[in-house]
Formats: structure tokens, sequence, C-alpha cells
């Protein structure tokens, strides 16, 4: 996945119980934190509560239209980013969508990949490029770099995107296949040692750091920073 939106987290709308639990586990698995509303007035509510750094809004709504959720939470100086699901795929619909306020539109069916696509670029345009800072460490996503605020190690794409899902995850252990997803987000064919291989050169580059966390080995499982 992209670097630099591990952990942030998401409000999904959406009123059908399949597609919110699928949309919920799967945006999990790609490391977002999601919390989930089935109507607008129940995301009026978590918005109030915890302010999410994107929305995506399914604009059937039962209670409202998702777009006039939008109109709302921007009327109340709201400016987080909207992506809007509908299974309407008019131009005036989608024209629409975006007077509203909405900042992406997608309409269902939809593929998965596709909404993990579109969030990444949601995030980017708003600013989702801030550095990640855990365990005493700062990632850097323009620079493909990390640093202990006095040194900095450059990293290739793969190990800034493993070494960020360990990091958005700090203390726990994350699985194998997880990393795996977050190292190699395309599907791409990752034989057994070579996610080992490349921990090996995290941990080598982590040693150049002062009071960089290790990356310990959780056997059967996976890999655990802190």
């Amino acid at each position: 996945m992209a670097d630099d939106e591990l952990g942030r987290s998401i409000l999904v709308v959406e009123d059908d119980n399949e597609l919110r639990s699928v949309l919920r586990a799967g945006l999990r698995e790609e490391g977002f934190a999601v919390e989930t509303a089935a109507t607008g007035a129940e995301a009026l509510q978590r918005v109030e509560e915890s302010l999410p750094e994107l929305l995506v809004i399914d604009i059937g709504l039962p209670d409202t239209d998702g777009r006039d959720l939008c109109q709302a939470l921007r009327a109340r100086g709201i400016q987080t980013p909207v992506l809007f699901l509908t299974a309407r795929d008019a131009l005036v619909d989608r024209i629409a969508g975006f007077d509203a306020g909405g900042d992406d539109y997608l309409t269902k069916p939809f593929a998965f990949v596709e909404l993990v696509a579109r969030v990444h670029a949601v995030l980017r345009r708003s600013g989702g490029d801030e550095a990640l800072e855990a365990a005493g460490l700062r990632l850097d996503p323009l620079a493909h770099a990390v640093s202990d605020r006095v040194r900095e190690v450059q990293l290739t794409p793969t190990e800034f995107r493993l070494l960020a899902r360990l990091l958005s995850r700090t203390g726990e252990a994350v699985r194998r296949r997880e990393l795996v997803r977050a190292g190699w987000p395309h599907g791409a064919f990752v034989r057994e040692n070579t996610l080992d291989a490349y921990v090996a050169r995290l941990r080598r580059k982590l040693k150049e750091l002062d009071g960089a966390p290790e990356i310990t080995t959780i056997h059967g499982v996976g890999y655990r920073v802190g």
C-alpha cells in the first residue's frame, strides 16, 4: 500500500451491512484505522466524537442523501475529504457529488483495489503526506527515509512500506501475510525467504540509528517492532 497513509483514520458510512463489513475488514487489512456508521445521523455523531482523516460515504443512506450529509459537514466547517460511493453513474449525479463538497466518486459495483487506490489519492491530495512517527523514529514518505532526528537512513520503497506497517502497529505482532501485502501491494509473487531478507536489511539499517527499536521475530506468526 502507499507508505504515507498507514494508520490514518477512515469513517465508512454505508447502510448495507455486508458491504460495510467488507470495507471495514479490507481497509483495516490495508493498515487504516476504520470506524463505520450505517446512517447519516450516526455518522454525524461519530464525527463529533472523533474527526476522521477521510470519509467514505454512500450516497443512498436510509435517513439522508450522502451529499446532504457532506454539505452538513462542510457547513459545520469540517473539511475532511469525502469519497462518495453510489450506484448512480449519471454525469449529473457525479457533478452533484462534487458540488456538495465531495473529493472523489466511485460507482458500485467496484473493485476493492480501485477503492484503495482512490483512498490513497484523496489522502495525498488533502495533505496526507505527513511523516509517521513511532518508537522514536520518523518515517518520511517523500524522502523514503527513516531518521532518529539526528541521522537519516535511506530506504527502498519496499523497505519503507514494510517498516511503515511495523511502526503503525508498534508493540504488536504483524503477520507475515499482512507484511507481504504491505511490501508488495500489487499482488506480486513473493517467496517465503524474500520477506525475511528484507527484514534482515531493515535490521541492519536501523542499527545505524541511535535508540532504534529492534525488529523481533515472532515464530510462526511474523514480526514485531518495540
